[in-house]
């Protein structure tokens, strides 16, 4: 039985992800920041929930006691646009430059620090022959400020994760979605013009689902795929080319 570690397991495609792997016999451990967001999630797909800000090391480390020995999969989702999620307005006595800064170094925290926080933290618990699965975003080709500066930001990371990691046959690879739909990733800002324009950049004409990235996660994570590795895989429905 494999173990398997899923970051923002809670909710949308790391719920998806976890219940991916526990559906064919593996046993999962699924971490994030909200109680009842994963222990909801860990009752729906048998996994077991560890609640942890993974943005802190003192958190991370006062955890690991509840994770497994040994680490098969790990899969980097924990992340998100915060520019979406936090509050736009400027603080007041804040200038315009500190608010900046607040709001790279929010998305960088959020999407850079955890990945690369959990993955130190289970290096040496990571079996020989793993798997080291990160989730990035279109947006590190398309565009988006600073959440698409830290999705790319992890793609060079990885590289350099396959690199070190690769003596062990453990395998680094990011799976980047476009669009897909049953996440909080908009948090209800998602307008009607800009899900058509997002539609139309697509050659299927429809767009992802957390299924759909949970399947190519689970493909990176099987033996098949012990020659992939240090790559970026689209999954977007042809919005972006991956050239």
């Amino acid at each position: 039985m494999r173990q398997i570690v899923v970051t923002g397991g809670g909710t949308g495609i790391g719920k998806a992800a976890a219940a991916w792997f526990a559906d064919r016999g593996d046993a999962v451990t699924i971490v994030g920041r909200r109680k009842n967001v994963l222990d909801r999630a860990a009752e729906e797909t048998g996994a077991v929930a560890v609640v942890c800000d993974l943005t802190s090391p003192d958190g991370i480390e006062a955890v690991l006691q509840q994770m497994p020995e040994r680490v098969d999969v790990l899969v980097n989702n924990a992340g998100g646009n915060t520019d979406l999620s936090e509050p736009a307005e400027a603080e007041e006595g804040t200038s315009p430059l500190s608010q900046i800064a607040r709001g790279w170094r929010a998305n960088l925290d959020a999407n850079v620090l955890t990945a690369v926080l959990m993955t130190s933290a289970l290096d040496g618990r990571l079996n020989d022959g793993g798997r080291v699965i990160t989730l990035g975003s279109i947006a590190a080709k398309t565009g988006a400020g600073s959440y698409g500066a830290a999705k790319a930001a992890l793609e060079a990371w990885n590289v350099s994760m396959s690199a070190s990691l690769g003596p062990r046959g453990i395998t680094a690879n990011v799976v980047a979605p476009g669009l897909t739909v049953e996440t909080e990733f908009f948090h209800g800002k998602l307008s009607d013009e800009r899900y058509e324009r997002l539609i139309n950049a697509t050659r299927t004409g429809w767009p992802g689902t957390p299924e759909d990235i949970a399947a190519v996660v689970g493909f990176l994570a099987s033996p098949e795929a012990g020659h992939v590795t240090s790559q970026v895989i689209h999954v977007n429905g042809g919005a972006y080319s991956g050239h």
